[in-house]
């Protein structure tokens, strides 16, 4: 039986994927520091399913929690054959001469250090196993800057940049490193960039069909799935309305 760390776990991404792994028959291993929206979705799996869902609270900005958390794992979820770097956040979008250090601080911290965390946690565990696969959600904001992205494009740069690197570091022993691009997505996120503002957060999606959660659910699942030899290593997905980071065709 094969199992997956998903961090984020508790909406979005992370969670319609860690469900998706858990009705399929895998050992999951869900992160986040929201436990009580992770312990509901994990009620509604059949009973079978749920069993085999290992729940922590974990904040992957501290690494002594992140280091405690993969310490404390039980022994028949400690080899990790997926790691899917998911938890991640844009906080604000303002211009650079008048953004939130407070924002910048907590992207930079959850972005780039939290997946350091947890990567190097876990993938010394795939190097002695000599397998294993890696992806790191990153952005369209990591291929395109846009205006008042700034730090937020910079961290997801960095993601891409790191998943290059990564992927040369451990391909000597046979772990896949892959990276999910995704465009417009209707989760938490703009509610979330937009510090709860939910009427603001809606008007990015206005007049146009964005993808959603489990659409990037179908993709993690393909790639995961694909043979051991293949690795689909770098995948940008938009919603057929979108072009470009600031190109979006609105109906209306």
């Amino acid at each position: 039986m094969k199992t997956i760390l998903v961090t984020g776990a508790s909406s979005g991404f992370g969670e319609a994927t860690a469900r998706r792994f858990a009705l399929k028959g895998w050992q999951v291993i869900a992160w986040a520091r929201r436990l009580d929206r992770m312990e509901a979705w994990r009620q509604a799996l059949p009973a079978e399913c749920a069993e085999r869902v290992h729940l922590q609270c974990v904040d992957i900005r501290v690494a002594d929690q992140v280091q405690a958390a993969l310490a404390d794992l039980p022994v028949a979820f400690q080899a990790v054959d997926v790691l899917l770097n998911n938890a991640g956040l844009a906080s604000g979008k303002d211009p650079v001469h008048e953004a939130s250090m407070d924002d910048w601080e907590r992207m930079i911290d959850t972005n780039l250090k939290g997946l350091l965390y947890v990567t190097r946690a876990v993938s010394p565990g795939m190097v002695a196993r000599r397998s294993g696969h890696i992806i790191n959600i990153g952005s369209i904001a990591g291929k395109e800057s846009y205006p008042e992205g700034n730090v937020y494009n910079a961290t997801k740069f960095g993601v891409d940049g790191l998943t290059r690197s990564m992927r040369m570091d451990l391909v000597r022993y046979g772990i896949r490193v892959s990276q999910v691009c995704p465009g417009m997505v209707d989760t938490e996120f703009s509610t979330v960039r937009f510090h709860g503002d939910r009427a603001k957060a809606d008007q990015v999606y206005q007049n146009m069909a964005p993808l959603t959660a489990e659409d990037i659910a179908d993709m993690l699942e393909y790639m995961i799935l694909a043979p051991a030899h293949v690795n689909i290593a770098d995948v940008l997905i938009l919603p057929t309305a979108q072009a470009s980071a600031t190109i979006v065709h609105r109906e209306g």
